[in-house]
Order: C-alpha cells, then structure tokens, then sequence
C-alpha cells in the first residue's frame, strides 16, 4: 500500500472511531437526556472534521504507525482534545450547546481507541515479525549482559526486542538509584565491580557495554573487569554510525582500539580553525594516504574556497577527489593533481598555478624497516621532497606551511626517522626569512594508518594467528587519524612560525598488551591465538620519544599541546649535507643520517665535519 493509501486509509479509520464513538454515547445516554438528531449529526460532522484537518496539517496520519513510540500516543490525545474542544466551541456558536454528558463520553472512547489502535498495530507487527524471524533462527538465542540502564541503554535493549538471535538477561548499572529496578522488563542486576559473578549465575556469553558517553577510564575498568570472564566483549553502534548507515540500533559494534588508549581524544579549537581555513586554497601533499586524506576531509568541513589534492599514487588520488566531490552541500572546489614531490620543477609549477593559502605536507615514506633497507629512497622522498615542496611555497608566498612529522625524528637510531628529522630542520630553518610561516607537527603512531601494526594485528587475528610482536618490552604512543589530523590543522591556527608542535599523548602503551586486549576483544583466548615475539626488526626502537631532552619546554600552547625548543644547524651547513648525500653508498647515508640527525645543534656542528664529506654550498637540488 503506498504512503498516500495508508495515510487515507488512517484518515477514515479515526473518523469512524469519532463517529462510532458518538453513536455509543448517544445510545447510552439517550435515555438520560435529551439529544436531537440535529446536535448528533452537527456535532459529530465538525470533530471529524477539525480531527482530519488538524491531524492533516500536523503530519499526523504520516507517522509510521510500527514505531509508535509514547510521545506518539501522547500526541494523539492531544489532537483528539484539541479537535473535540474546537468542535463543541464551533457548535456552541452556532447552536444552543450541547449536553456535556454527551461530549465526555464520545471524547473519553475516541481518546481511548485512536492512540490504543496505534499501539495495538505495533504489537501485532512486532509479534508477526518474531514469529517470521523464529522460522529462520536455527540457532539459540546468545544470553547478553547490557552494561548502562540510562538512555542509551534503554533505546539499545528496545531495539533488541526484535532480534530473536539475542537474550538479554539484564543490566549492570553503577547508580544506587537503578539497583534493583526494571527497564523495560529487564531487571538492573548489580554494578560493573559484580560482572564476574553476573556473568557465572546468568550464564552470560556476551557482554555488551551501552553507554554512549563512557569515559576512557570507565571503558578501561570495564573492560579489565570483562577480561577476568573471557566472555566475548562489545558494545551498541554510536549513534554517528547509525545515522552514516553503518550500523543499525539493533547491531553489535567491535571495541575500537581508540578505546584501548585510556585516554580521551583531545578536543581542539575549531573556530580558530575555522577563521584560518575559510574561504581560502588549500593544499595537501600525499592526499590519497590514511593522513593527507583524513586531513583533506578535515579542512572540507571549514568552507574552504578549493582543495587541492597532490599525490603520486593515482587511484589513491582519485579515491579522496571523488569523496570530496559527493561532499554533501558542497561549496568548495576540488582539484587532484597527480605528481611527486621529487619532480622539483613540476612541484614550483603546480605552486605557482594555484598559488594555495595553506599548505598541509602529509607525504612521506615512513615505514621503519623499509626505509631502513631502501635509505636513498628515503632521502629522495623524505628530505629532497620535503625541501621542494617548502621552498616552492615560500617561492609562491604561501601564509602556512605545516609538516607532518613523527616522533621518530627523536633521537632516531633509524634512516626514517633521521630523514624526518632533517625535514624538520629544513621546514623550521626556512622559517627564517620571507612571508610563509613554516612549522612541524610530531605525533606517535596512528591507529589503522596503512602501515601500522593495527591492521597487521587484525589480519593476524582473522587467520587464526600466532600475532606477533618484535619484543614484548616495546612501547608506543598511539592516537586515531581524527585526531592526528585535527592536530595539524590546529597548529597551522597556532602557530606564529618556526615551531615543532607536540600533542600529549598520555602514557606509552605496550604493544604486546595492545595485542592481547585485540585478541580477547576478538572473541578468542591467548590459547587459541599465540602471541609470539619476533626480536627487533633494522631499526626499531624500544621505546619511542616526543621531545629530546633539549627541546621540551614544557610550554604549554592549547589543551594537550605543547611547542618544543627547537635546534637546528644553520641552514646552509643543512643544505650542504643534504647535497652531499649524492655520492654515498647505502651503508654510508644509513650512518651519516643518524648521526648528522642527532648532532642538531651548533655545539655539536664539529663532528658533522668529521663524516669527512663534501658540504660544499648548495643552491638548488
């Protein structure tokens, strides 16, 4: 039946409720007082009347009746009064009154069937698709444990009603006032500190946590509680994802790794933003990858004037540029440049045509063991790249310049991470003169990044293991790309030029416990999926940095944001080593980068001298 049909249809339906309804109380009365035909029929023509038009007008015969909820009902009870209340006064006008009697027992049925008739619908519909989906269950329903008896928790486990693959036999709640009460039937059976003991009486084989706005340290005891019962662990979809089409109200959702950190995503100024990304042209180099394109989704969200999305990889490219393009209301315009940042002249072409406001650097190689067998590649990509890139900016008189850096550039013992390391020197140094402000952005390790150990971990789990860990002392800061890419669009906010920003990322976590809680949150016990180590891979260290010791200021710029102190090498003994690299073997440009990245400042310049190279001047690579 289409929507015009059934809302027809619903139409008649209340008006021969209100007539019938006016039928039963004439009779019932009629031997009591007094009631023309002339008031039976009047009276009932202009309630049916006022109902259709006003219910009409409010979109009421629109609803979908299966989804009648109480503020429904309550609206219907509302417009039968509203329509019964006009049509008395309409009558008294034009006649002499009308028996209140009459009126109240005509209104008291209409007022009960109408809303009544709605719910009744909801509950046969709701019935017959039980009955429909116990035809196809094969399977017995899993007992699931709801951790949150608030709203959220409430409008889950109502969606769950109609799932016959779930039994719910209850809910943790830690507020003394929902212990030992019902919701929606479903008795509240202690607090998060009894899930053990919950889960042993009830029989319990999955726990589901249902609090939208849990707290990262909640979530942790939560799920260090839920570890002790290995019973499988996870949680009702975000409302962002049911209103993207991810998820429905009724699915479960994987813990996300994000909330594995023990720490809260950092919250950044988005109207100082805003001011700096509206209206203007803004590029992002390595605009396909997990970064530049997270970035290039961020910076649409500001009402840019144009993006331009630079990167080599062509489907990569063209993946964000037709993301972009189905922005929803879109103002901006997009434009996907295909080049490498190694072509010199083809990067000063592509400034000097689109002469962009702002420019964001995501493009780099930075994987550590790869970079450390491919060094030269390295250099060309991390440093001759890097330095293209920013001299073409300052060339094109560019207001921002904002790198992407890593703490792997601290104190690095590896290739990646000294050719990062020496980018940074040249962003910074470049500072110095001219118009463009030139600034770095240092983060740990990002949550799913191609490359990461997240999705190798994943992929590991899925093959049914072992996962495994280089050594199980190793330590890393982990953020979500989100937040990486906020981070970068706040310190192009920030920043007055020259500085290297660092985000606070709370405590280093262990890979090895990283691993542990993602095959537990998987479903699985460390019996079933080993975890084993591997020892260390060229490069790799045990633990990673922020700041050197020498450059922590502890200058604080924005919440979880502090700028460190930088050193650096005058630029033109940079740009002389950078020249000298040419004529090195791989052996050699893996030992003079370390060193000549941890030998940064002008005390320590010396030994740059003793590499024994040829740091002749250098002009242009």
């Amino acid at each position: 039946m289409s929507r015009n049909a059934k809302r027809v249809t619903l139409m008649l339906f209340d008006a021969l409720v209100i007539i019938a309804s006016h039928i039963c109380s004439y009779f019932f009365l009629y031997p009591l007082i007094e009631i023309s035909n002339r008031t039976f029929i009047v009276h009932v023509v202009l309630v049916s009347l006022s109902y259709v038009i006003l219910g009409y007008f409010v979109k009421m015969f629109d609803k979908i009746n299966r989804f009648t909820s109480i503020r429904e009902t309550i609206n219907h009870i509302l417009l039968v009064t509203v329509s019964f209340v006009l049509g008395t006064l309409i009558y008294t006008v034009l006649a002499d009154g009308v028996s209140f009697r009459y009126v109240l027992a005509a209104f008291i049925l209409s007022v009960i069937i109408i809303p009544a008739s709605r719910i009744v619908w909801r509950l046969w519909i709701e019935h017959q698709r039980k009955l429909q989906n116990n035809e196809y269950t094969a399977f017995d329903p899993v007992r699931t444990l709801l951790i949150g008896a608030g709203d959220g928790g409430a409008m889950y486990v109502n969606g769950l009603r109609n799932r016959p693959d779930v039994e719910v036999v209850g809910f943790l709640d830690d507020q003394p006032d929902k212990q030992n009460t019902t919701l929606y039937g479903y008795p509240v059976i202690g607090a998060t500190s009894d899930l053990k003991e919950v889960v042993e009486q009830y029989d319990v084989e999955q726990i589901t946590i249902a609090i939208p706005s849990l707290s990262n340290e909640d979530m942790q005891f939560i799920l260090t509680e839920a570890r002790k019962t290995n019973v499988k662990t996870n949680q009702m979809p975000y409302i962002e994802d049911i209103l993207s089409g991810d998820y429905q109200l009724d699915e479960f959702k994987e813990i996300e790794v994000a909330d594995l950190l023990g720490r809260d995503e950092v919250e950044l100024d988005m109207e100082a933003i805003q001011e700096q990304i509206a209206g203007k042209t803004v590029l992002v180099s390595g605009a396909g990858g997990s970064i530049g394109s997270e970035i290039s989704r961020q910076v649409a969200g500001f009402n840019p004037e144009r993006i331009i999305l630079l990167g080599h990889g062509e489907f990569s490219i063209y993946s964000i540029d037709r993301e972009l393009r189905q922005w929803p209301n879109r103002t901006f315009e997009v434009e996907p440049v295909i080049a490498d940042i190694q072509d010199r002249k083809r990067i000063f072409e592509v400034l000097r045509h689109f002469k962009p406001d702002l420019v964001y650097h995501a493009a780099a190689h930075k994987h550590v063991p790869m970079m450390e067998a491919n060094p030269r590649e390295a250099v060309k990509n991390n440093v001759y790249g890097t330095k293209n890139l920013a001299e073409a900016a300052k060339a094109a008189d560019v207001d921002s310049f904002v790198m992407v850096s890593t703490d792997k550039a601290v104190n690095p013992p590896n290739v990646m991470g000294a050719t990062k390391r020496i980018a940074e020197m040249v962003v910074t140094g470049l500072n110095e003169t001219g118009r463009t402000r030139f600034e770095a952005v240092r983060f740990g390790n990002v949550l799913n990044s191609s490359g990461s150990v997240i999705p190798v971990f994943k992929e590991q789990i899925e093959n049914g293991g072992p996962v495994t860990v280089t050594d199980f002392r190793m330590t890393r800061y982990f953020m979500t790309i989100p937040e990486a890419s906020r981070l970068v669009l706040q310190a192009g906010a920030l920043a007055d030029g020259g500085e290297i920003f660092v985000l606070d990322m709370g405590e280093p976590v262990k890979i090895v416990d990283l691993a542990r809680q993602m095959v537990w949150l998987s479903g699985h016990s460390e019996s079933e999926i080993k975890i084993v180590e591997t020892g260390i891979r060229p490069g790799e260290k045990l633990y990673e940095e922020l700041l050197a010791t020498d450059e922590n200021t502890n200058e604080q710029v924005f919440e979880k944001i502090f700028v460190g102190k930088v050193h650096n090498l005058p630029l033109n003994q940079v740009f002389a080593f950078i020249r000298s690299l040419d004529d090195l073997t791989d052996e050699e440009l893996k030992e003079v980068l370390v060193t000549f990245a941890n030998n940064t400042n002008e005390e320590n310049s010396m030994k740059i001298e003793d590499l024994g190279l040829n740091l002749s001047p250098l002009t242009e690579m």
